[in-house]
């Protein structure tokens, strides 16, 4: 099975293609340009780099959420095109379950957090063992850094965190859970895209375009402020 993946949902702009014998490509970049700049040159370059095509893709993998509404919204927009012109099957893939299968295996919870600001984190929690797809111990939900801590205490007892939310509350982090608190290097601290494609070889689960849709925890901010605002003019 060839399988291209595609990641636009934080920082980082990834492409990886995957076939039966292995990963054939993962390209992965964070620079100043934007993620609607990089995308389409770094699927030709995938393409050109290994002499495959479009056409000789079975599936079309792409992570849909959670992370930034602009670039989830750039990932899924992209990849429903590409499959709706190609007739491909599409497989939609959790963020956050990426970030934890990337990461190999751990002998305590693997924790991957976003930054979702105002000391918010979008979070979940997995165990995985050397070369299983990760077990999910809590759902992906937006919640209070303080709060995650304290249902994590309840999972287990050392915790490996990644994923871009963890340099920003490493501190934090550090304070709520001392020396069990552990943090990704950063090989295995981002959402690689070879880990959307392996994780997109696992599922029998397959969408056409039209049927592929973003993952939002939350409004997008412009919906939550109109809906404040319209609170406020009824009251």
């Amino acid at each position: 099975m060839h399988i291209l993946a595609v990641d636009t949902s934080g920082p980082i702009c990834g492409v990886a293609i995957l076939a039966d014998d292995g990963l054939r490509c993962e390209h992965m970049v964070v620079n100043k340009r934007t993620h609607s700049v990089n995308l389409m040159p770094m699927i030709d370059g995938a393409f050109t780099a290994t002499g495959l095509t479009l056409e000789s893709m079975d599936r079309i993998a792409v992570v849909v959420g959670p992370g930034s509404f602009t670039g989830v919204r750039l990932g899924v927009s992209t990849v429903k095109g590409l499959a709706h012109g190609s007739g491909k099957p599409c497989v939609a893939v959790d963020a956050l379950e990426a970030m934890a299968a990337g990461a190999g295996a751990f002998d305590g919870v693997i924790c991957p957090i976003q930054d979702a600001r105002a000391g918010q984190v979008y979070g979940a929690a997995f165990t995985a063992a050397e070369g299983s797809r990760p077990h999910r111990l809590m759902e992906d939900t937006p919640i209070a850094l303080e709060r995650y801590a304290e249902k994590l205490q309840t999972l287990g007892g050392r915790f490996l965190f990644l994923g871009d939310g963890m340099p920003v509350h490493r501190e934090a982090l550090k304070r709520l859970l001392g020396d069990r608190a552990v943090f990704a290097p950063a090989p295995m601290s981002c959402l690689r895209p070879g880990a959307v494609a392996w994780l997109a070889s696992l599922t029998e689960e397959e969408v056409d375009a039209l049927s592929l849709q973003p993952l939002y925890l939350r409004a997008p901010s412009a919906e939550r402020n109109r809906l404040l605002v319209e609170a406020a003019h009824a009251e």
